[in-house]
């Protein structure tokens, strides 16, 4: 037969088949071969082999159409060509290749199970609204401009600042930090809001005005900073209804983790 030309990338079709559970060879169903996609030596491809790749081909963007359907089942043939060949080989019985198979299937029936656990253990719009709140009473409504500068020993740190105190420029002082993200930038660090940095760096942030530098070095698990404050700009945060998928997302992989926690927790597990 001759197979269309690509719609979908390659690589994604080969995704979408390597996604797939295996299915299983029968042979074709009346004259029409109304349940299968297409027979090889014999063989019938599932109808449901095909709709399964369809559904996930047009989840990624791609167009229902002919030129999507040709690809699919061309794809699919290929596939089972390949199948037959490695088999006439003996490839199938291959100790490697076993291992693959039972490794896919327990990875299939696992996210299967995952899919499952989440379907039936929602995020509840109430629950997604709490964590909004809790992350915005976090954040706050201001975000800072800052700079600092890290060193390993609180001695170097507390030099650092009477040179401040003499009047040298912090953005010059950098040059001594250790940390290379910032040492070449004056020691920017850009906008942020203090909840993104450890304890005792966001306290310090946030206790410093505009102009100002921290007077005692503080001490994180990094080692001891010196931070200076540049300026301060109110915060435009997203609404619920935009920030509500990735919340729920995030609160759906915290439930999965706490279930599989509990999975282990019952388990014998030598």
């Amino acid at each position: 037969m001759k197979f269309s030309r690509t719609l979908l990338p390659l690589t994604l079709i080969a995704g979408l088949l390597a996604q797939a559970p295996a299915f299983a060879a029968e042979p074709a169903k009346g004259a029409a071969g109304k349940n299968v996609v297409a027979t090889v030596n014999g063989v019938g491809i599932p109808q449901g082999a095909y709709d399964l790749l369809a559904e996930r081909a047009k989840a990624q963007g791609a167009t229902e159409g002919p030129q999507l359907t040709n690809e699919i089942r061309g794809r699919l043939i290929q596939t089972e060509l390949l199948n037959q060949a490695a088999k006439k080989k003996g490839l199938d019985r291959k100790p490697e290749i076993t291992l693959q198979t039972d490794l896919a299937r327990h990875q299939i029936i696992a996210n299967a199970y995952v899919a499952d656990f989440v379907q039936s253990h929602p995020v509840t719009d109430a629950a997604a609204k709490a964590e909004y709140d809790r992350l915005v009473a976090q954040t706050g409504n201001k975000e800072f401009k800052s700079r600092h500068i890290l060193v390993k020993e609180e001695k170097e740190a507390k030099d650092i600042i009477e040179r401040l105190k003499m009047g040298e420029k912090f953005d010059k002082l950098a040059s001594l930090s250790t940390d290379p993200g910032t040492k070449d930038k004056g020691g920017d660090l850009g906008w942020t809001v203090p909840s993104s940095f450890v304890e005792p760096f966001a306290k310090a942030l946030a206790g410093l005005t505009p102009g100002t530098y921290t007077q005692t070095p503080v001490q994180t698990p990094f080692g001891y900073h010196v931070i200076q404050l540049d300026e301060i700009r109110d915060l435009k945060l997203p609404s619920f209804e935009e920030a509500k998928p990735q919340i729920t997302q995030r609160l759906q992989g915290q439930l999965v983790e706490q279930h599989l926690q509990e999975l282990a927790k019952a388990a014998k597990i030598n």
